[in-house]
């Protein structure tokens, strides 16, 4: 599972649409990224995995795809959505769907819901997972703190069918155009897999 490419580590939890800005004219941009060890939502995915995106806003609303290399095949995300902002005030309603090429995992589609103010975020993703033996239904809640001067921290759960905790720290600068992050990942036992570092590189264009 993966969405939007963020500045901060291409591995980085789902996309907000309360960040995303309300602009007058369309705009198309491009990424490009690669990362020491792919997590999502304080869940392992792979080692050393390249991605590449495409994004477009006007007015508020935003479309875009990612994709990025799970072993096993690709992950391929879709994502579309609405967001405003009215002065420190943000909010956001889109839908995401993760969906596969080889046998990694399976389809995964969900309603985003995010509300923003200041340095502050909250997510709150409701979804269904199309597990073989029987469709499950969960829920992502997600606070994010912008600390300023590159800094940033997630804590997420889940919540319905699924279960698990975790807490992310995040660290983002850039040199010679390039986006570079490293991530500290601390899930809970429910997640498992233990703690890490993920160095982060991306682009975008």
């Amino acid at each position: 599972m993966k969405a939007m490419l963020k500045s901060l580590s291409v591995a980085a939890a789902m996309a907000g649409a309360a960040s995303v800005p309300v602009v007058s004219h369309a705009d198309v941009s491009y990424n490009v990224g690669f990362v020491s060890e792919y997590y999502y939502r304080g869940f392992f995915q792979k080692s050393s995995s390249a991605s590449a995106g495409i994004d477009f806003e006007e007015g508020g609303f935003y479309a875009g795809a990612w994709t990025a290399d799970v072993g096993d095949g690709l992950e391929v995300d879709g994502y579309l959505g609405y967001g405003v902002e009215m002065g420190d005030l943000s909010a956001g309603v889109g839908f995401t769907g993760y969906y596969y090429t080889g046998d990694f995992d399976n389809t995964y589609e969900e309603i985003n819901l995010n509300v923003g103010y200041g340095p502050l975020s909250l997510e709150y993703s409701v979804g269904t997972y199309d597990d073989p033996a029987a469709e499950q239904d969960y829920s992502f809640t997600a606070l994010s703190a912008d600390l300023g001067a590159g800094f940033a921290a997630t804590y997420g759960s889940f919540g319905q069918d699924f279960e698990g905790a975790y807490f992310q720290a995040d660290y983002g600068f850039s040199v010679a155009e390039l986006d570079l992050g490293v991530s500290l990942i601390f899930p809970d036992d429910d997640i498992g897999g233990g703690e890490a570092i993920v160095f982060s590189v991306g682009k975008s264009f």
